[in-house]
């Protein structure tokens, strides 16, 4: 029952979140100050259900370092989607026509911060956390980054080829941060940044939604396995290499850190053989 409840209140909350930014999408400053203030519940909210459902000190939202580890997220997130749109520009399927809207940027921040966080204490909070304590790394990162794909389905451009790139590439690289850190705050910071930067300064669709105008004025064209398409970058080939590199690297150093952990048999057999 304690992941009902937290999913209960997570999901709440999100929807709250979700229609009050989206009730002020047409004031960029209004749009910002609420994205934050939807985050800073969201984790509150997040803090209070899992800290009363499981009687524990809720140490993956701890203040001590979010910031910095926010920070870092938020920088690996940008460079990994400014490669692949480089990448893109390179064949000639990314153009920039001059500059955009600071003020669409500025609102932009302000939803990719309330989608992003409210995203994963959703997924990499409640439903990886809680898978891994039962069936281990490996068995709560495939199911996980399925339903992670398919939650963006219902968007308005979605296609089955950008849900699976998602699957494939996001939702691991996700909860390989959150496994290498054993912090919400860094794969928040990727999120975020991924997002931001498809968005807020490369002005590209975001996973089938049609953003509004970021920095830059730019567009993308070509085969779908390039730019992606209507789905944007996100379902391009490039995302899959780019995020794999980075879900690699995370994992090694997960595994360097002694932080994957196995199924709950294999734990209990592994600690029978100790004694």
């Amino acid at each position: 029952m304690r992941v009902v409840w937290q999913l209960l209140a997570v999901v709440l909350v999100s929807m709250v979140a979700g229609q009050s930014v989206a009730a002020a999408e047409d004031d960029p400053w209004a749009t910002l100050g609420l994205g934050l203030v939807a985050s800073v519940l969201s984790v509150y909210v997040y803090a209070w259900v899992v800290g009363r459902t499981e009687k524990r000190a809720v140490t993956e939202v701890a203040r001590k370092g979010a910031v910095g580890a926010v920070g870092r997220g938020a920088l690996i997130g940008t460079l990994v989607f400014a490669a692949v749109v480089a990448n893109i520009a390179f064949v000639g399927h990314y153009e920039v026509d001059g500059w955009g809207s600071y003020t669409g940027a500025v609102g932009l921040a302000g939803f990719m911060a309330g989608a992003s966080v409210t995203e994963e204490l959703l997924f990499r909070g409640v439903l990886f956390r809680t898978m891994e304590e039962r069936f281990g790394t490996w068995g709560a990162l495939v199911p996980t980054s399925v339903l992670f794909g398919a939650w963006h389905l219902a968007n308005p451009d979605a296609s089955l080829w950008g849900a699976a790139v998602i699957a494939l590439s996001a939702g691991p690289m996700l909860g390989a941060a959150y496994v290498a850190s054993r912090s919400l705050w860094l794969p928040i910071g990727l999120h975020f940044g991924w997002n931001f930067a498809a968005s807020g300064i490369f002005s590209t669709e975001v996973s089938g939604n049609d953003t509004q105008q970021g920095l830059l004025d730019a567009s993308t064209s070509g085969p779908t396995l390039i730019s992606g398409g209507a789905f944007g970058p996100e379902a391009s080939l490039y995302t899959l290499v780019f995020c794999a590199l980075v879900t690699f690297g995370l994992l090694w150093l997960a595994r360097r850190r002694g932080r994957l952990t196995l199924r709950r048999s294999k734990r209990a057999d592994a600690a029978a053989l100790a004694r």
